[in-house]
Order: structure tokens, then sequence, then C-alpha cells
């Protein structure tokens, strides 16, 4: 498996990048792939079912200079900002029978992920349907797309995140997993205890991504970006 840690110049064409490589293992232009990348600065990123008015406080979004996006995968909105590592993982499903299915899937991905992060925080579990939390408390949201031979498997790691800014940004969701109980977001959520190269590492070594890719689907990104990314009316969409 390959190895990317890149974040690109602007937030549409990193998250056009997660979905690119993805379309390239579709085409055989490039195969497995774990990438990281973290933007700098507070962006809304809704799931590609998400609605925005449900979802954002796109008032205060507004004020505060926070962009708007929506990513080509499944699972609910999130806050993206400094202290939270992205990480992506484009895998075939010959690698293994349990990623031919959604929540099997998420069982071989997920435990793996916590695996890797073992010690870091007591009673670290799978919650939910897709979350990674410590003692009831979420440090992780995941999400897929899936094509015919390939699954793009993306999610966040809270490891220095101002949690405090979640609430000011989103809203609570309508839909809640059991274990939230109703807390707000910064009651619920929690940082990892060490830093991203920490966490780099300890997933490159789970998941055997030794080399470092030299090249990455420029033109794709470009594409997806200029026909989808960056497009209001993909944003806002729903």
């Amino acid at each position: 498996m390959d190895f990317l840690n890149l974040t690109l110049p602007t937030a549409p064409n990193n998250l056009a990048l997660d979905e690119a490589l993805l379309l390239a293992a579709e085409a055989e232009e490039g195969g497995e792939v774990l990438r990281f990348w973290e933007w700098p600065a507070p962006a809304v990123v809704l799931g590609s079912a998400c609605r925005l008015a449900h979802d954002v406080d796109e008032v205060a979004c507004r004020a505060d200079g926070v962009p708007l996006l929506r990513r080509s995968s499944g699972g609910g909105t999130v806050l993206l900002g400094r202290g939270c590592l992205c990480y992506s993982l484009v895998l075939s499903y010959a690698r293994a029978p349990a990623l031919a299915e959604i929540p099997t899937s998420y069982v071989y991905i997920l435990e793996r992920v916590l695996a890797a992060l073992d010690g870091l925080l007591p009673e670290l579990s799978r919650q939910g349907t897709s979350d990674l939390a410590s003692a009831g408390r979420k440090f992780s949201g995941n999400a897929q797309q899936r094509k015919r031979a390939h699954v793009l498997h993306h999610g966040t790691l809270l490891y220095a995140f101002d949690l405090a800014q979640v609430g000011r940004y989103l809203r609570a969701p309508e839909r809640q997993p059991k274990y939230r109980a109703q807390r707000e977001h910064d009651d619920f959520l929690v940082n990892l205890p060490v830093g991203a190269e920490e966490l780099k590492r300890r997933l490159r070594v789970e998941w055997g991504a030794a080399e470092e890719a030299s090249v990455w689907p420029e033109e794709r990104v470009c594409r997806l970006v200029a026909e989808k990314y960056q497009k209001p009316d993909w944003t806002r969409r729903r």
C-alpha cells in the first residue's frame, strides 16, 4: 500500500483528491493508498446526503468566514480545522471478504484503526455505525464511498482540536447514536493525547503503508473541483 501525506492548497481540492484516488484505483491507474491531510482553519464539510439547514449554523459560519463544503461520501456533517487529522484509505475488495459489505467493512477497518491507537486512551471502542470513542466520548467519525472494486474509507482523528468551536458552527444532529445520550458537542467529543506525526506513524505501521507515493491524480482533481466541489449547487443541493 502506498502512503500519501499531502494537504492541497484549497479545501475543495482536498476533498476532490480523496475521490480522485478512488476513481484512479477503479480505472487501474492507481492502487491501495493511505492518505493524510489536515486543514489549518475551521471548515464545515457535509456528507453527501446531509441537509445544510438542519446541520449547520450558516449565520455563524458566514460571520466568521468558515467555508461550507460537501464531500462525495455518506456520514454526518463535520467541522475540520487545526488539530483534526484526516485520514483516507482506498482499499480493494479483494483484500478481505469483509470489505464487500458496508457493515462488515466498517468493522474490519475500524478494528484495525483501534489496534493502531491501542493504549492512547482508556476503553477504546467502536460506537454507533462508524464512530470511534474512548469511554463513550467520540474522537473519530468515518464515512465511505463505494465503487465496483474499491472502497474509499475516510475519517477524522481529533488530537488537539478546539472542541468548543464545534457547537458554534454545527447544530446538534437530528439523528444521534444512542451512546451520545443527547450530549452537547463539547461534552461528547475528546482529543487523542498524541500529535499528528505519532498518529500517522501508528496507522502506517498497522496498514503496512511503507512506500511514499510520488505521483497523484492531479488532472482528476482539477476536473472534480471544476465539475463538483467548488460549485455552490453541489454544496447546497440539500
